[in-house]
């Protein structure tokens, strides 16, 4: 928890923590009170779950604004961090009010293929350790998610009612034209490419910092902006 001004919470992205934000959360989030979370078997949590999924994340989210009496917030969504706020843009744009979602991708099939094939050798890995008594069940589980689709479909996204901004890195891990029709489907969704970046530096860069500041704070969340910036 840090700063003051509207509430934001921040959404990691899978394996990570909520210490992914910590020094975005100090040095740049000031002017908003902040919330980093952990997600469900990540971070600090303690969970015995055999199972979950994006949309268990997402009503973690959601029963922690109920706790804290929060009625009303932006959230930045890294990676599957996104994937959570897409989900809690579909279940309440009245809490959720401004979104910026960064390289989400709501089918699998949107992650490239070298991607692909390096998450399903890491969990078949990952099997083979835990059939020899190591204790990775957990870490199977995180990696197993990336590999389904999220349970969001075409028509949840068409539907969509919160504004929204996604943010994807020049080399990322989800494909550009994935992101397309995802802007595409979310009325009035806008896009920017952060170049000279990746999937896992995008988070720290200047111009990803400034344009969800810029995002955030303005009175409009909608642009008719044509660029890069702006609608497909």
């Amino acid at each position: 928890e840090h700063g003051s001004g509207p509430v934001l919470l921040l959404l990691h992205g899978n394996s990570g923590s909520k210490e992914d934000f910590s020094k975005v959360q100090q040095h740049h989030f000031r002017d908003f009170h902040s919330f980093a979370l952990d997600s469900r078997l990540h971070g600090e949590t303690i969970s015995s779950d055999t199972e979950f999924s994006i949309d268990q994340i997402s009503e973690d989210v959601i029963g922690f604004c109920k706790a804290m009496s929060i009625d009303q917030a932006f959230v930045i969504g890294y990676s599957d961090g996104g994937n959570v706020a897409l989900f809690l843009a579909k279940k309440d744009p009245a809490c959720f009010t401004k979104i910026v979602a960064i390289s989400p991708n709501y089918l699998v099939s949107g992650l490239t293929g070298g991607t692909l094939r390096l998450l399903r050798t890491i969990v078949r890995l990952l099997r083979l350790l835990e059939r020899m008594g190591l204790p990775v069940r957990k870490t199977i589980l995180r990696f197993e998610l990336m590999l389904d689709d999220i349970g969001i479909t075409d028509k949840d996204l068409a539907g969509l009612q919160t504004h929204l901004r996604i943010l994807h890195a020049e080399r990322d891990v989800v494909k550009e034209g994935h992101i397309e029709a995802m802007v595409r489907l979310i009325p009035g969704a806008t896009v920017r490419k952060i170049e000279r970046c990746n999937h896992f530096s995008i988070l720290y860069k200047n111009e990803t910092i400034e344009d969800i500041k810029d995002f955030l704070l303005r009175d409009d969340g909608f642009t008719s902006e044509t660029s890069d910036a702006g609608h497909l």
